[in-house]
């Protein structure tokens, strides 16, 4: 039988040839870790879920019902069958698989497709890279509607062909770029990147940040819907019109921050916490922003 390992880890049941499932407890969570032996076939890819599925079966554990799953896939290229034969396995011991955390980019767009919260990381590499070469990531291009309750995260650019709803997050270390109507929370440059944009065919977030600023979006004027531009200026998070914005803005590397040429009149509310307190006031500027210092 199984046995429990400094009270979060538990060892596989393993029998003849069997490749090591490991599963730990982590935060209210579980996760779980593919092999690193390379699988090439889908057929390889079914073993192992029964190999999951005959270590579940004889575990001593009790399955918390519900319980959410993190699947730690690494480099290993998963489609959406193979992500619901897995999901599938679990669902009959209690489990729900709800994130998927790879390296590949096929992975994260089958899951997102498939409706699972994504994680998009770097591989380790044997040589050090520049900080430049290790900032951003090739984009993440997802053609699906992002629904509630799921979160992408990808240290890159996030492009997203459908809506993001509300209940749903699109967190990137670079640009937003969403094809569609952009309801939930959208936070762009989450490593401190301030010339990180959020782009929405419609812009009616619930929440937006860029690097450590907060902002939310008032109501829009529905005679006046167009693509708009969220970026960063030295007043807080401002709005401007998508076709515009690439002739009336230059980002200063000086001051890490978006300049307007051309004076626009955003639509948001900024949101900064001073020590433990908001405190709202009204900020009089020639850009009319409404900022909480």
């Amino acid at each position: 039988m199984s046995s429990e390992n400094s009270g979060s880890e538990f060892e596989s049941i393993s029998p003849p040839q069997l490749r090591r499932i490991e599963l730990k407890q982590e935060e209210g969570r579980y996760i779980l870790t593919v092999p690193n032996q390379v699988i090439n076939s889908s057929n390889q890819w079914q073993e192992l879920w029964q190999e999951l599925k005959y270590f579940l079966q004889h575990s001593d554990r009790k399955w918390s019902a519900q319980q959410s799953v993190l699947l730690q896939a690494g480099d290993h290229l998963l489609d959406s069958r193979q992500l619901q034969n897995l999901a599938d396995i679990l669902k009959q011991f209690g489990l729900q698989l709800a994130v998927i955390k790879t390296s590949r980019r096929q992975t994260a767009v089958a899951a997102a497709t498939a409706g699972y919260s994504v994680e998009q990381f770097n591989l380790l590499v044997p040589f050090p890279l520049s900080d430049e070469q290790n900032n951003i990531l090739e984009p993440l291009y997802l053609k699906a509607t992002i629904r509630s309750g799921v979160e992408i995260r990808h240290n890159g650019t996030v492009i997203v062909l459908g809506d993001v709803n509300p209940g749903s997050s699109v967190v990137a270390r670079g640009d937003i770029i969403i094809w569609g109507h952009l309801r939930g929370v959208a936070h762009a440059g989450s490593h401190g990147e301030k010339e990180s944009r959020i782009f929405a065919l419609k812009m009616e977030p619930t929440q937006v940040r860029i690097a450590d600023t907060v902002a939310r979006v008032a109501p829009p004027d529905p005679d006046d819907l167009q693509p708009e531009i969220a970026y960063l200026t030295k007043e807080g998070i401002a709005l401007s019109k998508a076709f515009s914005f690439e002739k009336n803005h230059e980002f200063q590397q000086s001051t890490g921050y978006w300049l307007e040429t051309v004076t626009e009149f955003p639509k948001l509310k900024v949101e900064i916490a001073a020590k433990s307190s908001i405190l709202n006031k009204v900020l009089k500027s020639p850009l009319n922003l409404y900022k909480d210092i």
